[in-house]
């Protein structure tokens, strides 16, 4: 007699005519939820900056610059379509690293504007999930949010996540500690008035040691 799905009888004189998978064929099953699970992350990133909702949504939103005042993180972005009305449909691919030795090729797409107020990408490539940018005023700052679920394909990453994934998940803290100083530095520049003040202020923090020395930056 059969007793759940996760007896091993395949016999089709088991109670009730049911004909049940192979324990070997479960356990291939559970090693396959438990490598996806161990590829997945979640992250919940939140900065706080002096500027007005518009002023942010329209830096953050405009990913061909993201090179020159995110340029430790984002070595190259290419528009691959240009999208529709707020940009819903875009579609960017880019080039970033963070502190480890690697660099991931991703591409992204805007499925969702709620401009000023944030928006929703989809990504696909090295990582594969979702990325999704809020924007909230709170008097004279703006809290920012972005929540990213992503999948790693990228085959160091997959292949060593069980053992590195606490590795890893500093290397994408490192990539928005960098993102926050970044954006306060852009603010400033844009608010600039004169030559001399724009010069006083500091430069956009470069790629890790690791990824310039071994020249992974490099488009």
């Amino acid at each position: 007699m059969c007793y759940s799905p996760l007896d091993s009888c395949q016999k089709p004189d088991c109670e009730g005519g049911h004909s049940y998978p192979t324990k070997p064929l479960l356990t291939r099953g559970l090693l396959t939820l438990r490598k996806w699970a161990e590829n997945e992350y979640h992250f919940v990133d939140r900065w706080r900056v002096e500027a007005d909702i518009k002023e942010v949504a329209d830096i953050l939103e405009d990913a061909l610059a993201l090179p020159r005042w995110w340029g430790s993180v984002y070595f190259d972005v290419k528009q691959v379509e240009p999208g529709g009305e707020q940009g819903i449909g875009k579609l960017i691919s880019l080039h970033a690293g963070g502190w480890l030795p690697y660099t991931l090729r991703i591409n992204f797409r805007t499925v969702e504007s709620r401009y000023p107020h944030g928006f929703t990408m989809d990504a696909s490539g090295d990582l594969e999930g979702k990325g999704i940018w809020t924007f909230a005023p709170d008097g004279p700052f703006v809290n920012v949010t972005y929540d990213w679920t992503i999948r790693a394909n990228k085959p160091i990453i997959e292949k060593l996540s069980f053992l590195l994934k606490p590795i890893f998940r500093s290397n994408h803290n490192w990539t928005m500690k960098r993102g926050e100083e970044s954006l306060k530095l852009e603010l400033l520049r844009r608010r600039a008035k004169s030559k001399a003040e724009l010069k006083n202020i500091p430069s956009a923090p470069r790629a890790s040691f690791m990824v310039r020395a071994f020249g992974l930056n490099k488009a």
